[in-house]
């Protein structure tokens, strides 16, 4: 059989229908953009968005730290005279920050130096750890304050300011600073909870029982990485308190040691 031909040499074409879209190919098309999207949120969420908004956080707290310097320095406390002869600042303590006020900024030197994160009051997700930073749990005490000095920090997301917690070495400086000086801590310790476990933020930590004269500080936050599974638990214990106008204190113009040798 042969084509037909239409005048002018031309074969004629045959009409092809066109499929009609239905119900499910649209539905599955949806989809599949949906979940494109959902990916694309994903990555900037956990990726992208925090190099953005952890950078961010570091020039609010660089902010912070250039108005502490900025203004007057207040008069150094008196020193006080230890048994061994020795002299040391006793630690002006500050009042504990109503949810979502700033007390200070956190220095790790470990982290580097431009890890510089603000410290507000509270630890709801709304209101303080995803929007603001570093959270002061209520019932802490304060920096330099006989007892624990307790805060929370994302993990992951929301520019994770606790994202190295386990990268801690012991010995590493913590250093906290307010309108009055620096608090130094020394870190000790890191170790593993249920999120049950709360008295890991007692004045002695796992110790409610226990009175102390001791100062201590206690980091956590979400573990393992991108599950609330369990937290991860750091302790440090307090060093010394640095008022404004002697300067910062050598925890912040000292280099952080090198990480220890991997053990054999």
């Amino acid at each position: 059989m042969t084509a037909s031909v239409v005048p002018g040499g031309r074969r004629a074409r045959r009409s092809r229908r066109r499929s009609r879209a239905t119900f499910a190919s649209v539905l599955g098309e949806l989809l599949l953009t949906a979940g494109v999207l959902v990916l694309l949120f994903v990555a900037w969420q956990m990726w992208i968005g925090d190099i953005i908004i952890n950078a961010q956080k570091n020039e609010e707290g660089a902010a912070t730290v250039a108005a502490y310097a900025q203004g007057p320095a207040p008069e150094a406390p008196p020193l006080v005279e230890a048994d061994d002869g020795t002299t040391y600042y006793e630690p002006v303590v500050p009042a504990h920050p109503a949810e979502t006020e700033e007390l200070g900024v956190m220095h790790i030197p470990r982290f580097g130096s431009d890890y510089v994160k603000g410290i507000y009051g509270g630890t709801t997700r709304a209101r303080t750890l995803d929007n603001l930073g570093i959270g002061v749990y209520t019932n802490s005490k304060m920096p330099g304050e006989v007892g624990n000095f307790a805060m929370a920090g994302h993990r992951t997301t929301w520019g994770k300011p606790f994202n190295q917690l386990d990268k801690l070495q012991i010995g590493d400086a913590i250093v906290v600073e307010t309108k009055d000086g620096w608090f130094t801590y020394r870190f000790r310790t890191l170790e593993y909870v249920k999120p049950t476990q709360t008295d890991v933020l007692a004045d002695v930590p796992q110790m409610p029982e226990v009175e102390t004269g001791e100062r201590y500080i206690t980091l956590t936050a979400c573990s393992p990485l991108y599950s609330l599974a369990e937290r991860i638990v750091a302790y440090g214990v307090f060093e010394s308190f640095q008022p404004r106008a002697e300067g910062p204190p050598p925890a912040l113009t000292d280099p952080p040691p090198p990480p220890a040798a991997p053990s054999i």
